[in-house]
């Protein structure tokens, strides 16, 4: 599974189920990224999406506490045992699997992630959301870093960390 998520200097996240920042060319990078792939989220990360609805040309998941949670369009796991087995079957075993959000999921399921895509946009969002602190863990390296690149006066950068300890969400 690869996590994928922006960024703020402090590892913000969000603010009020929103993103921090609107950068059309991240936006677009996360639907290459993504699309014809799977998505795993969490309940308030569906409901900040347009429309609360299930993004488009994706198999998505979400990861929810509540077995009474239901979403047109959505797959729906009450834990991760639960995923696991859900990834192991058509159709999520034959694409990619992303890990998009929120902060709660993230932190829960970060050890189950190989990859963690990130754009770091360099400013503070005032967030009240974070990503868990990656690079503080000596499991995680990065191993690859963009050029700056610039929109509306911030400048940001993608990075891609690897987990060299990963656990097995799938065996």
């Amino acid at each position: 599974m690869k996590l994928i998520a922006a960024v703020d200097n402090n590892w913000g996240l969000g603010r009020n189920n929103r993103l921090l920042f609107h950068i059309p060319e991240d936006l677009r990078r996360f639907r290459s990224l993504t699309e014809h792939n799977t998505v795993v989220m969490g309940r308030k990360t569906l409901a900040s999406l347009p429309g609360g609805k299930p993004l488009a040309n994706r198999e998505n998941i979400v990861l929810t506490r509540n077995p009474a949670f239901f979403a047109e369009g959505a797959h729906i796991a009450t834990s991760v045992t639960q995923l696991k087995a859900m990834l192991l079957k058509e159709p999520f075993k034959t694409r990619e699997t992303y890990l998009i959000g929120g902060a709660e999921i993230f932190a829960e399921l970060l050890p189950y992630c190989s990859i963690a895509l990130l754009t770091h946009i360099l400013a503070d969002g005032r967030a009240d959301r974070f990503l868990p602190l990656i690079i503080a863990h000596e499991d995680w390296k990065l191993i690859a870093r963009s050029e700056s690149h610039f929109y509306n006066g911030l400048e940001f950068y993608y990075a891609t960390y690897r987990n060299l300890k990963k656990a097995s969400l799938i065996d």
